[in-house]
């Protein structure tokens, strides 16, 4: 089979990320609506709800299905073929030992202690398979993706990593960002073509270095804030009388209020700024059978307000206009995703199609569970 589709009209001439080549990637696009998306939001809620939680595997599916279903390269949609029973059974599974431990943890603490420890070692193996269900259940021109991650790999990628992060007070995120990218990127299959990726740490931590400006900035202000007030706290303070009245209460509730919104607020920014420079380096930085190029070109300002206002406006419609938000993301990050093939696309990806659809028809039966991770 070859190509026959003619090339998508969003391939490339938009905002690069740094490039003058930009010409020559391929980019995805995303073909859904918020309002053919409200009608399987609201239907996965409402039969989730009145099956008590039961039906949130077949919501996934619904979901998942439409998503992928909508997301185009080169005028071919992604699939995706996972069955809502196989994340109920590795829900149901990830559920039981949570039960177990709880329970042992309240009458027998040893066991329950033991089982802690197993966690440790229990969840980097859930998360491996989780990675390579995902990847076996997706499949793009009829090609199943695969993933041979160990649950080694997953241990530093997804432990060691953020802890040592938490340790050193995020001064060293960037690496533990490297070892996540590397493990999932480098143990990524199409077919039988492998994905590689060795991002640059020095890139990320020049990213790093801008998110850690927006919370020293951040703090500023909230110190700002703080010495605006200072008199009012320090009354509060000395004098504990004056401080139980009607309108200290609510000014100093108020501010504590307000503290928090800051804090929060100061760390989200920074992390949606983080995520969008890091998966720019990480993508740009990967490539596919060891010739074709992937790029990510974010905007780290314009992907940081789509998800905060996404945020506020489902917020303030007190979720209803969820379908609109995940649309508007996915839409945006889509078409700032992007491949640069090495020579002929259609020759290239039609050798591919002929060589996975064989190892396709061995994953249907090896595909596993979703543990939810």
């Amino acid at each position: 089979m070859t190509l026959a589709e003619p090339l998508s009209a969003q391939t490339v001439g938009q905002g690069s990320f740094g490039r003058s080549a930009d010409r020559d990637f391929q980019r995805l696009s995303f073909s859904g609506s918020a309002s053919e998306y409200f009608g399987i939001w609201v239907v996965n809620i409402l039969l989730t709800i009145l099956t008590l939680g039961i039906y949130s595997a077949w919501a996934k599916v619904r979901r998942n299905r439409y998503f992928y279903g909508n997301t185009v390269l080169l005028g071919r949609a992604f699939e995706y073929h996972a069955r809502g029973w196989q994340i109920l059974i590795g829900r149901l599974i990830v559920f039981a030992y949570l039960v177990l431990y709880n329970v042992m943890l309240t009458f027998v603490p040893l066991v329950g202690i033991a089982l802690s420890v197993l966690l440790l070692f229990f969840v980097p193996w859930l998360l491996a398979r989780g990675l390579r269900f995902s990847a076996r259940v997706t499949s793009y021109r009829n090609v199943r993706f695969d993933f041979v991650g160990r649950a080694g790999g997953a241990f530093v990628a997804f432990i060691v990593g953020p802890v040592l992060a938490a340790l050193t007070l995020g001064i060293l995120a960037p690496l533990a960002s490297r070892w996540s990218y590397r493990y999932i990127g480098n143990n990524l299959r199409y077919g039988r073509k492998a994905f590689a990726t060795d991002p640059s740490v020095g890139q990320i931590y020049r990213n790093w270095a801008i998110s850690a400006a927006i919370i020293v900035l951040g703090f500023l202000i909230v110190g700002f804030v703080v010495a605006l007030n200072s008199a009012l706290i320090a009354t509060a303070i000395e004098n504990p009388d004056f401080a139980e009245m009607v309108e200290m209460q609510a000014s100093l509730t108020l501010l504590i209020v307000l503290g928090y919104v800051l804090i929060l607020s100061i760390f989200g920014v920074a992390g949606l700024v983080y995520r969008a420079g890091v998966r720019n380096v990480a993508w740009s930085a990967t490539t596919f059978d060891g010739r074709h190029r992937l790029l990510s070109d974010l905007s780290r300002l314009r992907y940081t307000w789509i998800a905060v206002s996404n945020f506020v406006v489902t917020l303030v419609t007190l979720g209803l206009m969820r379908p609109w938000a995940a649309v508007r993301m996915a839409r945006y990050v889509n078409e700032h995703t992007a491949v640069r093939f090495d020579g002929n696309v259609g020759e290239i990806l039609s050798a591919i199609e002929a060589e996975g659809s064989a190892v396709g028809a061995e994953f249907m039966d090896i595909e596993g569970f979703d543990f939810g991770f």
